[in-house]
């Protein structure tokens, strides 16, 4: 069976044969993805997590709608 390595470019990880990662190693960090430590691969759930808690959500201003006027003849 192939090894599989994941590949993170900060807010999406992947996985990927290793095979696959050497052959296109150009390919992916043209795209920004770079191998992730299992110790870093941890770290990023736990702060995705504290973020969400403290995010604050501020309702948008709604746009009042305009009417064409009539023009009396």
């Amino acid at each position: 069976m192939e090894e599989m390595i994941d590949l993170t470019n900060g807010k999406k990880t992947i996985s990927r044969s290793k095979i696959q990662y050497e052959a296109n190693v150009k390919h992916f960090e043209m795209r920004g993805f770079k191998p992730v430590e299992n110790n870093l691969k941890e770290n990023t759930n736990e702060v995705d997590k504290t973020f969400e808690n403290e995010a604050k959500v501020i309702p948008l201003k709604k746009k009042r709608k305009t009417r064409k006027k009539k023009w009396k003849t």
